[in-house]
């Protein structure tokens, strides 16, 4: 006849092999997202049914480009809709310089909560004079880090080939990381940074928790690919980037960008987008 202390026993020691042999925690998954720029001789003509093949595709989240910055708030509500529709969330916004500006600040605030965006990202700076006219860009992303982060945001830098290219002897990325707060997220463009010469990976290293968003687009050597090469067929560490991404960047999400390809776009993108999951896992 089995006594309570018995079966207590045996219950605990059931539970403790069961704890041993289970299996680790589950490792965070990072979404993946498409910089909406990738369809961008199509987006214009049919934004709703691009987004729709989008989030059929798998995509779990966009990022809109400049162009969004004409829409009315009425339209950018439209879009939020559909994108509430497809439980397919805005990520982020691409933006110029203008969307920076003290009398603009106001603006891209309204249009990106509309969206339920969280980083308002500036992709281009304009034209730059020197380290020192690179410090006023890093003074001028401080400002709206801090006014967007009462809005519950983050601000952006996106980078192209020019940020890692040096001006005697310094690279402005190094500078806009050096001179920003930790509110300033620092977008890696993998693509041009290979193509400028730079180590993506040590960039990762060289800035833990900051670089909490990637654009995955490739790059190739061969002149006659570039950046029409299909995510994956390029010349960046993918596996080594993703590494250094998830333990020492902070990634909260991966972007594909495509610059073009030999497929049309819509296609291209969701050949990008299997690409990636056989590459990442």
């Amino acid at each position: 006849m089995w006594s309570t202390e018995s079966i207590s026993r045996r219950s605990f020691l059931a539970a403790a092999t069961a704890a041993s042999v289970a299996p680790a925690a589950a490792k965070k998954k990072i979404p993946l997202i498409l910089e909406l720029y990738s369809v961008r001789d199509i987006l214009p003509k049919d934004l709703f049914g691009v987004v729709r093949a989008v989030a059929k595709m798998g995509y779990e989240g966009v990022e809109f480009y400049s162009a969004y910055y004409s829409w009315t708030p009425d339209y950018a509500k439209e879009v939020r809709k559909l994108l509430d529709d497809l439980k397919l969330p805005c990520a982020s916004t691409h933006n110029g310089a203008n969307a920076f500006a003290p009398e603009n600040l106001a603006k891209s605030i309204e249009l990106n909560q509309i969206l339920g965006s969280k980083f308002i990202v500036m992709a281009s700076a304009g034209k730059v004079d020197g380290i020192d006219g690179w410090k006023k860009v890093a003074d001028r992303l401080n400002e709206g880090a801090a006014k967007f982060k009462t809005a519950g945001m983050r601000a952006g830098f996106h980078n192209h080939a020019t940020e890692f290219r040096p001006i005697d002897g310094v690279k402005p990325l190094e500078v806009l990381a050096k001179n920003t707060s930790k509110d300033v997220t620092l977008q890696l463009d993998v693509g041009t940074c290979v193509e400028a010469g730079s180590d993506p990976v040590a960039w990762i290293k060289q800035n833990p928790g900051r670089i909490n968003s990637i654009h995955c687009k490739d790059w190739s050597k061969d002149p006659a690919k570039g950046y029409k090469v299909l995510f994956g067929d390029g010349d960046s560490p993918w596996k080594k980037i993703f590494q250094a991404a998830e333990k020492k960047g902070g990634v909260e999400h991966y972007i594909i960008e495509q610059e073009g390809s030999a497929y049309p776009s819509i296609d291209t993108v969701e050949r990008c987008l299997k690409a990636f999951r056989k590459i990442h896992g």
